[in-house]
């Protein structure tokens, strides 16, 4: 890219690795700046400064104080060019969590990121950093769309463009409407074609309405979103208003951090020449799990947050049967009380058969990519999804509902003719679920073929350099909005 063309982005999120995380936001918010740099984009980065972020570890330095109280720090990690930034405010995030604790949300988050909206764009004006591309994530920053139109008189962001991506419609910021008088904003944008919704306001909805451009993270959940409210959640009417400016953009995986032969967590690397070796990785996996190695038994993975849309009310109804078969899995989560009692249940019930991890730990979750044989997503929707592009990486065969992401990452595999990535179902159902698994453990026996099926998944590439271009596509799209 030309000096003359070079784009300046701001890129706000309420988390980003390693500083922070509790979800794929988390590393699209890392990794994609890192693949704008590469392709000639001035990008910064902020965030909120969250207690749990280490200060001494991150070398963060004191920027500057901003006008409503709050301060900037400033972190470039070894080995990348990306600046990031922290929007410090004691009484909003010197908090245990980032977004609740115990299960539950704090009361006052629409304060907490109408505050730290407020201070992405003081950070620009006091930073000097005049951005092309104000780049929103979800609705934590979606209400910087909506500040942006109402400052179209200030010289300073006459020409910003804003675009506002999309992880999970089902997030929306939802909170009563007296926030519109935290907000600063007018009460004029406290309308149904506006903020308004069933008499509250929504974060999510405004960012919708205001941004220039919109996008989601694969193309079949940009399409799904519009469908109805299953995928929508309400806001489908809006999103076909604007179906013109909604666009699909696969994420990618950080190939320097999702690789079986330099990963740090594994004692055991491995790679396409090597591939004996992801052997021993699962029986370090068993053993630390509590199960017998049984190395030819296949072995199903799956590290994911106990949540609704993620397809545990159908793995539970296909426990016993699941368990009848000569199949081994491995579940690392937290999250839904429900879940945690169930499948500790299971566990004590199978207990050579079945294991569940019930904390998050980074070293179990790359041992499960790189020990399990299949990685199973039977999700009810899944806007992009991760774990899928991990465990190609990793030789690890993914087993999926289609739908979102997966449904654009996935093909299905042919025993015929050896072709297809993965076992793919579409009804979203026990039976339908197990039916895969089953022709995964079919093809598993058939080891020439097993074999030639990881390879090929091993040499898929989704590193973010194809999906930074589509990005700066985008970019330029919504520039031409703002001129």
């Amino acid at each position: 890219m030309a000096e003359k063309e070079k784009l300046n982005i701001l890129f706000v999120s309420s988390e980003v690795v390693p500083f922070a995380k509790t979800g794929g936001l988390a590393d699209v918010s890392s990794a994609l700046p890192k693949a704008l740099t590469k392709l000639g984009c001035n990008v910064k980065v902020i965030m909120p400064k969250y207690s749990k972020i280490d200060e001494v570890k991150y070398d963060l330095k004191f920027v500057c104080d901003l006008p409503n109280g709050g301060a900037i720090k400033k972190s470039k990690l070894r080995g990348s060019s990306v600046e990031f930034y922290f929007v410090e405010y004691e009484h909003y995030f010197g908090r245990n969590g980032l977004y609740g604790e115990n299960g539950s949300d704090y009361s006052d988050n629409a304060e907490r990121f109408i505050f730290f909206s407020k201070c992405v764009l003081d950070f620009a004006r006091f930073s000097g950093f005049q951005p092309d591309i104000i780049h929103c994530n979800d609705w934590q920053t979606a209400l910087i769309p909506v500040y942006i139109s109402s400052l179209r008189t200030d010289p300073f962001f006459k020409n910003t463009a804003t675009v506002l991506t999309v992880h999970n419609m089902a997030y929306q910021g939802i909170f009563s409407k007296q926030t519109m008088y935290a907000t600063g904003l007018s009460w004029d944008y406290f309308t149904r074609d506006k903020l308004e919704y069933w008499d509250q306001i929504n974060f999510m909805k405004g960012g919708l309405v205001f941004a220039d451009i919109i996008n989601t993270v694969s193309e079949t959940y940009a399409k799904e979103i519009q469908s109805g409210y299953d995928y929508g959640w309400g806001l489908e009417g809006i999103l076909q208003n604007r179906k013109d400016d909604l666009f699909g953009i696969l994420n990618g995986i950080d190939a320097k951090v999702w690789s079986p032969e330099a990963d740090k967590y594994l004692t055991k690397k491995y790679g396409l020449l090597t591939i004996g070796k992801k052997l021993e990785n699962k029986k370090l996996l068993a053993e630390k799990c509590g199960l017998p190695f049984k190395p030819g038994t296949p072995l199903l993975g799956m590290v994911s947050r106990f949540a609704d849309q993620k397809g545990f009310d159908i793995i539970g109804p296909a426990m016993d049967i699941l368990m009848k078969s000569d199949v081994q899995f491995i579940i690392q989560g937290i999250g839904d009380q429900r879940c945690n009692d169930m499948f500790a249940a299971f566990q004590k019930k199978y207990p050579e058969k079945f294991a569940v991890v019930l904390r998050f730990d980074e070293r179990i979750a790359h041992l499960i990519y790189a020990g399990a044989d299949m990685f199973l997503m039977p999700s009810r929707f899944e806007p992009c999804g991760l774990s899928q592009l991990i465990s190609f990486k990793y030789g690890t065969v993914p087993v999926v509902r289609e739908t979102g992401g997966l449904a654009d990452s996935v093909i299905n595999y042919e025993p015929k003719n050896g072709k297809g990535t993965g076992f793919v179902f579409k009804d979203y159902s026990p039976w339908a679920m197990l039916d895969a698994v089953k022709r995964a453990v079919t093809v598993y026996q058939n080891k020439k073929s097993w074999v030639k099926l990881i390879i090929k998944d091993m040499e898929l590439d989704f590193s973010w350099d194809k999906s930074a271009e589509k990005y700066v596509e985008l970019y330029n799209k919504a520039l031409l909005k703002r001129r």
